[in-house]
C-alpha cells in the first residue's frame, strides 16, 4: 500500500495534461447538472409568461371556477373540474399501483421465485413501460370500460347509497368516466414503481440482512422492519415519479376520462376531466384568451407537480432523521 507521502508525490508527477482534463470533466459535469436547471426554470417562465394574460383577466378565481366558456363575448373559464379530476385520478391510479408495485418490487428482489421466473417477469414490467399511450387507451376503450360497466352496475345495485358509487347524472353507466381513467394510470405507472423500487431494495447493504438474521428476526421481520425502511427513500421517489406520470398523462386518459369541462361529480362513474387532457382536447381549436387560459392551466399543472416534489423531499428528509 502507498502512503500519504507517496500518494502526494504520485499528484505532483502528474502531467499538466492529466490535471486539465480533470479539471475539463468537472467543468463539463457542472455545466450538465446546471443546464438541466436551467431547461426547467426557462420552461417553467415560458409557460407563465404565456398565461399572464389569463392571469391578469380571471386572477386566483381561475383556480376555483367550474365555468368553462370561451365564446365571446363572455368568456368565462375555470379549471376547478380539471385540478379535481387530476388529483382524483392520480390517486385512484397510486391507490392500486403502489401496494402492487412495492409487492412485485419485493417479489422480484428476494429470492422467493427461480432466477428464470425472476428474469421473465422483470422483462414484462420492462414491456409494460413500452407500449405506447395511445394504445392503453384504445385497451380501456374496447376491454376496460366495457367490462367496468358491468362491474359498475353491480356495485351501484348494492352501494349506490354511497356517493362514490352512485348513478352519474347522464344516467349511464359504462361509458367514460373517472374510474377507467384512474385504472389505466395505474397500470401506467405499475412499471416505474415496481423498476424503482426493486433497484432500492437490492441496493440495500447485505449485512444488514445478515445482521437481521443473525438476530433472530424471520425473512418476513428482516423485510419488514429492515430492508423496506433502509429503501424507504427510493421507494417514495418511486411513488412520486409515477404520481408526476399520472398527472401529467395525457392521451389515455384524454381517451378514457370523459372530458366534461365544468362538472365535479363525487361517482367514480361520472365523467371528468384533467388538465393535461384539457389541454390536449382545446389547444387544437383555441384562439386569443382561451390559449394563454389553457397555457394558465399548465402552469398550475407546473406548480401541483413542483408541491408533490418538494413534499416527498420533505417526507424523505424526515425518515431519515428518525
Amino acid at each position: 500500500m502507498s502512503t500519504p507521502a507517496q500518494s502526494r508525490q504520485a499528484g505532483k508527477n502528474r502531467s499538466q495534461a492529466d490535471r486539465t482534463l480533470d479539471r475539463s470533466f468537472i467543468w463539463i459535469t457542472r455545466i450538465f447538472a446546471f443546464s438541466i436547471a436551467a431547461v426547467l426554470v426557462w420552461i417553467g417562465f415560458q409557460v407563465a409568461v404565456q398565461g399572464l394574460p389569463a392571469l391578469e383577466k380571471f386572477g386566483l378565481g381561475f383556480l376555483f371556477t367550474s365555468t368553462w366558456s370561451p365564446n365571446p363575448p363572455n368568456v368565462e373559464l375555470g379549471i376547478l373540474p380539471s385540478i379535481y379530476g387530476t388529483l382524483a385520478s392520480s390517486f385512484i391510479g397510486l391507490l392500486i399501483a403502489v401496494p402492487i408495485g412495492i409487492g412485485t418490487a419485493v417479489l422480484l428482489s428476494e429470492n422467493i421465485l427461480p432466477l428464470s421466473v425472476r428474469t421473465i417477469l422483470v422483462f414484462l414490467v420492462e414491456l409494460l413501460a413500452a407500449i405506447p399511450s395511445v394504445v392503453y387507451g384504445l385497451w380501456g376503450i374496447f376491454v376496460l370500460t366495457p367490462f367496468l360497466g358491468t362491474v359498475g352496475t353491480w356495485l351501484n345495485k348494492f352501494l349506490g347509497w354511497i356517493p362514490l358509487f352512485s348513478r352519474p347524472e347522464s344516467g349511464a353507466i359504462g361509458g367514460p368516466g373517472l374510474l377507467p381513467a384512474g385504472i389505466i394510470l395505474a397500470i401506467m405507472t405499475l412499471p416505474i414503481i415496481t423498476a424503482i423500487s426493486r433497484d432500492a431494495l437490492t441496493s440495500v447493504p447485505k449485512n444488514l440482512r445478515e445482521a437481521a438474521y443473525g438476530l433472530g428476526c424471520t425473512r418476513w421481520e428482516t423485510l419488514l422492519k429492515v430492508i423496506i425502511p433502509a429503501a424507504f427513500s427510493g421507494i417514495v421517489s418511486a411513488v412520486m415519479l409515477a404520481l408526476g406520470r399520472a398527472m401529467g398523462e395525457t392521451m389515455a386518459v384524454t381517451m378514457l376520462i370523459g372530458n366534461s369541462t365544468n362538472k365535479i361529480s363525487a361517482s367514480l362513474f361520472a365523467p371528468s376531466n384533467t388538465i393535461a387532457s384539457l389541454i390536449a382536447s382545446q389547444f387544437a381549436e383555441a384562439g386569443g384568451l382561451q390559449i394563454s387560459a389553457l397555457m394558465y392551466a399548465a402552469f398550475v399543472l407546473f406548480i401541483l407537480t413542483l408541491i408533490v416534489n418538494i413534499m416527498a423531499e420533505l417526507i424523505v428528509l424526515r425518515v431519515k432523521r428518525l
